[in-house]
């Protein structure tokens, strides 16, 4: 074929190329590589029926204090670890790590890691357990150092140069085989007295931010306890969060937000009006996304808040109130971390989703780009 000719039929392909409108091509969907973090908390009998593919890290919760050491602490939890990283085989991308603590499971903290051989002693333990389980890392749990955490734990001004110390001492122990995070209380007193984040991030991973419980079972009042945005009746949200942490100087890419895959809900609701956000209030329950359908009967209607960007329901007849993320929600956490270059999303907690078109499956598809629930 002469060159002329060789010219010819590559212009006329080009034209039938250029002649296909948009229309004609089906796009295709380009899967964000956001990190998908789910905890997990419980038995591991059906961990398989969840899209475990989806994911980035499982983070195992949780593991406690034995005098100086980190301690598995019965037979159950070391058939659920073992459960846990069987499935590396089928997903080697998949990383288990354990978390320490938790609301409550962190009574010595404080005592413990006030001293270098009680942060020695730990820190030797915790190798110990990474590499006879094949484990990937260790998440910090503890609530909270140097403010008040649960009811009744010790806490010390000193725990927040404790907790650098405990970190420094981790990642010389631990190297950079194994990963490091911990999760972060979301509110100014704790980003502003817990951590020495310019001496702490350089050495973990990243910071988990529970961007969930920002209305607690404490309040007497009702509210978002995990809305996307702040409004002007309440401030504290997860991009309030993360701006508070940006602004501290942490860099995105080891920000962590989360969601919630459980409702908060309080009664002796009276509504005003239309108005039930923000009314007096007495804490009732706390129920699981998975548990949403038969929890939430005919009585509830389902609401939205367009300027936090969160979900909540209002049952007139029971006077209840109910808080949570849902498909929309987390849609839009999704699309906001991707947005901002953030280090991931986060939820708590896995064992309470559905094992079909729930929670985790709204954050894949927002992943991928096929965020349909997120639209407005």
């Amino acid at each position: 074929m002469s060159y002329f000719l060789r010219l010819s039929v590559a212009a006329v392909l080009g034209a039938l190329l250029t002649a296909c409108s948009a229309d004609d091509v089906e796009p295709q969907p380009v899967k964000n590589e956001l990190p998908l973090i789910a905890y997990h908390h419980g038995d591991t009998v059906n961990i398989r029926r969840h899209a475990i593919g989806e994911l980035t890290q499982i983070i195992y919760s949780f593991l406690h204090l034995s005098d100086n050491e980190l301690s598995i602490d019965d037979g159950q939890q070391r058939a659920d670890i073992v459960n846990l990283v069987s499935l590396k085989k089928d997903y080697p991308d998949l990383k288990i790590l354990v978390a320490l603590g938790g609301w409550g499971g962190c009574e010595t903290c404080s005592d413990v890691f006030s001293t270098a051989a009680g942060r020695e002693e730990f820190a030797a333990s915790v190798k110990t357990i990474m590499t006879d389980y094949d484990l990937d890392g260790l998440d910090l749990d503890w609530e909270y150092p140097a403010i008040e955490g649960h009811p009744g734990h010790a806490y010390r001004a000193e725990d927040r140069e404790n907790f650098t110390a405990l970190v420094v001492r981790l990642r010389e122990v631990l190297g950079s085989r194994y990963e490091l995070s911990f999760a972060a209380g979301a509110s100014k007193k704790f980003f502003d007295n817990s951590v020495e984040w310019s001496k702490v991030m350089p050495l973990v991973d990243r910071v988990n931010l529970m961007t969930y419980d920002l209305v607690s079972g404490d309040s007497t009042v009702t509210g978002h306890h995990t809305p996307l945005l702040s409004t002007v009746s309440q401030s504290i949200s997860t991009d309030s969060a993360v701006r508070h942490l940006t602004g501290l100087g942490v860099e995105p890419e080891k920000i962590v937000i989360g969601a919630a895959f459980y409702a908060r809900v309080w009664e002796g609701v009276e509504a005003e009006g239309d108005d039930v956000l923000y009314r007096s209030a007495t804490f009732k329950d706390y129920t699981g996304f998975r548990n949403y359908d038969a929890y939430f009967d005919d009585s509830f209607a389902m609401r939205w808040d367009s300027d936090a960007k969160a979900a909540y329901a209002y049952s007139a007849t029971k006077n209840m109130f109910a808080t949570f993320d849902d498909r929309r929600s987390v849609a839009l956490k999704t699309q906001y971390a991707i947005d901002n270059e953030l280090g991931g999303i986060m939820f708590w907690q896995l064992a309470e989703d559905t094992y079909e078109d729930g929670l985790l499956a709204a954050i894949a598809a927002a992943r991928a780009g096929r965020n349909d629930t997120a639209a407005e």
